[in-house]
């Protein structure tokens, strides 16, 4: 059985901001498959796509009303059969969200449920009675701000939301619920979709015993719930005993697979968990590297802490997202050269052992946009700002054309505003641009393809000082060494590996061997076979 997703490098689309062709400001899954042919032309594996479903849209899409349906803003089901036929046609292969651990308010499971203590879902979310003096059961609080629980005046009860109000949290611990959620996976896979992007894999179960969250000490918390050590109404033990359910259905398609999001209070050891072994998930990714810290020590640290802890266990790596700053600002902030600075992040990320998730834009080195207040949507961003200012600058839509009204992406005024600095990014003028970071993009991409190393070898990292990263991929004849200066001053680095070291050219970033000696520009990178092989030169 072919694990193609090993080493894929899989593109996130965000439906409703990568290309509107209706012109109601909002992209759609025509938008999609009429850019399928640019997405295939980065050299890349496959597509991620966010929710698309059904949906009243209060966490744009993340509150799902219908499963098994296209919510109209975005098209129709016949137009995801026929953007999935084409991504196929293309070599891409598709896996699409699955949101188990809540719904919308809005679907009809919980439409059911909420009306009395005795229908046949009453069980299907979780329900409790509220404490004497009439207040929720527990301290638990939501993702988005205040209590996890919200009253029910039908039932005379609390029902338990880790996210908005809107977003009651599914009851996974009733094996009715988790065959329906099997169900609705059935559905998409006999449609021919290759996997699942599996949303809070963590948050599926809480604790029985709804007992409270410890303290968690923190200095300025953006969020309340930062100060909780949220241990007991997320990864908890009972959810890894349905992880094997979903296992052997994907099982049964063959080559399907699925990836799970860890938000964690331990993101490694959660991410191992949750992968290690034939009857767990695929491969998991976590915020490991979608947060602040930055620097060779910390990414090494981070990669060897997780291969240390499982042989089988395989990782997935994202350094931008739907849900964070986008990298090149958040670690780029302060970079002499912006496109310097995206092209090595590009490299960094695509030369890890693992799966590697790469968001719309990265390839363009799109700065995190500045949305005014005025014009926000989203809910977090609302609730917690100016300290938070929510995800909605990494939502922004995609540039198309530098000169064309929003550029390129819609007709109309879009959902979210343009930022000015992204239209001169915008697809068309880089594609005029050899070295523009598109052109790298691809150029690097294509060159991996050719380097197996990167693609499935093993990882060993090398004794370098800040800010030089050094790490062999592979084995033997197939050993490749990489080297990358994430600072923004020449380096000199001496790596004891490089002693029968061929340089490989086409890789496209400036580096160079002398010996066992790497010089690097800013921002730099060099590769090198260890062992024979030739030097995979373009």
């Amino acid at each position: 059985m072919s694990e193609w997703w090993r080493g894929a490098v899989i593109y996130q689309i965000y439906p409703r901001s990568f290309r509107d062709t209706n012109g109601n400001g909002i992209g759609d899954l025509p938008g999609i498959a009429s850019r399928l042919d640019y997405v295939a032309s980065l050299g890349v594996d496959g597509i991620w796509l966010s929710p698309f479903f059904t949906s009243p849209m209060k966490d744009f899409g993340y509150d799902i009303a219908d499963y098994r349906d296209v919510d109209p803003r975005f098209g129709t089901l016949a137009d995801f059969d026929a953007l999935l036929a084409k991504a196929h046609r293309l070599g891409l292969k598709v896996i699409i969200d699955q949101v188990y651990s809540h719904s919308s308010n809005r679907h009809p499971w919980f439409e059911e449920s909420r009306q009395d203590r005795t229908n046949p879902k009453a069980d299907w979310y979780v329900w409790v009675d509220p404490k004497p003096d009439g207040g929720p059961p527990n301290n638990w609080l939501a993702v988005f701000g205040g209590p996890a629980w919200d009253w029910e005046p039908r039932r005379h009860q609390y029902y338990l939301h880790n996210f908005l109000k809107e977003q009651p949290d599914l009851n996974l611990h009733n094996p009715q619920v988790q065959q329906a959620v099997l169900d609705v996976a059935a559905f998409w896979l006999d449609r021919g979709v290759d996997g699942f992007r599996l949303d809070v894999a963590n948050f599926f179960m809480h604790d029985p015993q709804l007992r409270d969250n410890p303290p968690r000490p923190h200095p300025a918390p953006d969020k309340p719930s930062y100060l909780q050590r949220q241990i007991y109404n997320r990864t908890r033990p009972e959810t890894l005993a349905f992880v094997p359910k979903l296992r052997a259905l994907l099982d049964r398609y063959g080559e399907c697979m699925a990836v799970a999001e860890i938000a964690a209070e331990d993101q490694l050891a959660t991410m191992v968990a949750y992968t290690d072994g034939p009857e767990r998930y695929h491969t998991a990714y976590s915020f490991v590297f979608l947060g602040n810290e930055f620097g060779a020590r910390f990414i090494r640290d981070s990669v060897e802490r997780m291969r240390a802890m499982s042989d089988s266990a395989w990782p997935s790596w994202a350094f931008s997202n739907h849900d964070v700053v986008r990298v090149a600002t958040r670690w780029g902030r302060s970079a002499a050269d912006p496109g310097a600075f995206a092209k090595l992040m590009l490299a960094l990320l695509t030369s890890l052992r693992g799966t590697v998730f790469l968001y719309q834009g990265e390839e363009l080195g799109l700065p995190h946009a500045e949305v005014p207040f005025d014009r926000l949507q989203d809910p977090e961003g609302k609730t917690f700002w100016p300290r938070h200012k929510g995800r909605d600058g990494a939502r922004t839509p995609m540039p198309w054309l530098a000169d064309a009204p929003h550029a390129g992406f819609s007709s109309s005024e879009p959902w979210l505003p343009i930022d000015p600095r992204h239209p001169p990014l915008a697809v068309d003028a880089q594609e005029a641009d050899p070295d523009s970071v598109l052109a790298f993009a691809r150029h690097f991409l294509a060159w991996r393809n050719r380097q197996a190393a990167l693609i499935g070898g093993d990882i060993r990292f090398l004794d370098t000082a800040e800010p030089v990263l050094a790490f062999v991929r592979g084995e033997a004849e197939a050993a490749t060494l990489c080297v990358f200066n994430l600072g923004d001053a020449d380096v000199r680095a001496e790596l004891p590996a490089a002693d029968s070291a061929t340089p490989l050219a086409g890789h496209g970033l400036p580096g160079a061997f002398e010996g066992r000696v790497a010089r690097l520009p800013a921002y730099g990178a060099a590769f090198a076979r260890l062992v024979g092989g030739g030097d995979g030169a373009s």
